[in-house]
């Protein structure tokens, strides 16, 4: 404290976390999710959601730049968590010295929400782009 007032530093890599995490939601619903609810028999949810959220018909039209910039977020997202990060930890420039368990906690969390968002993402990339032309593949044999 400083003053009587708490000096708060924000992590920059906190940001591109959550950043990651909804643009790879993103990809997933907008590409990944009607993709697979169609393959499952589901056409006439996919009509429903499609007619009560509009802007997704939008946002998969725009598929590849949003895959595109979900990648490029998550690879970011990659190199500040295990590169960067671990470099200011050792020079202590990202830990408050009054708490230093929060920073092995933020650490935590954020490689927790890393790993999910890579996760929805990779599932959402097979779905749009995988899925499809290796059914047809097998469709043909």
């Amino acid at each position: 404290m400083q003053n009587g007032e708490a000096v708060l530093t924000k992590k920059p890599g906190g940001v591109l976390s959550y950043f990651s995490l909804f643009t790879s939601l993103g990809t997933l619903l907008c590409c990944a999710l009607p993709s697979l609810l169609v393959l499952l028999g589901l056409g006439a949810t996919v009509a429903t959601v499609l007619a009560s959220v509009p802007w997704l018909v939008t946002l998969s039209h725009h598929k590849v730049w949003v895959f595109t910039v979900a990648g490029v977020l998550i690879a970011l997202n990659f190199i500040q968590t295990y590169a960067v990060g671990p470099r200011l930890r050792s020079n202590n420039e990202s830990c408050s010295p009054e708490n230093p368990e929060a920073c092995d906690t933020a650490t935590r969390v954020s490689k927790a929400v890393l790993w999910i968002a890579a996760a929805i993402y990779a599932l959402g990339f097979f779905v749009a782009y995988v899925l499809g032309p290796m059914l047809v593949l097998l469709d043909r044999t």
